[in-house]
């Protein structure tokens, strides 16, 4: 068995996309239902149908790129829950990318990314 198969993984979660769609529930510009200080900088939802860790959809952040396409996925550590998710990023620029960074890698959560 192969484990170079990166592309494989992609596609699954494209393929979520086509089947499911995507729900934006937390826009650009918009505050955090908890935190209304923390100011969401790209716009932020989930995968439709699916689940993740935490029992809610798989996280998706939705850049302004020009293809609808996923570039890559950030995985992150949050020292308060004492969790881990990955959050996908679909239609990034390299600005985007740069910007979800910065929200999963700050002085509370750590995040790391893995490019497609």
């Amino acid at each position: 068995m192969s484990y170079e198969k990166n592309e494989d993984f992609f596609e699954t979660l494209e393929q979520w996309i086509e089947q499911n769609g995507i729900s934006i529930d937390r826009s650009k510009g918009t505050s955090h239902p908890r935190f209304p200080n923390l100011i969401y900088p790209i716009d932020y939802g989930y995968i439709n149908g699916t689940k993740s860790q935490d029992g809610s959809g798989i996280d998706l952040v939705k850049g302004d790129g020009e293809t609808l396409k996923i570039v890559g996925i950030i995985c992150t550590l949050d020292p308060i829950k004492k969790d881990s998710e990955v959050k996908v990023l679909f239609n990034c620029t390299e600005e985007n990318i740069k910007t979800a960074m910065m929200m999963f890698n700050n002085h509370i959560m750590k995040g790391i990314l893995l490019r497609r």
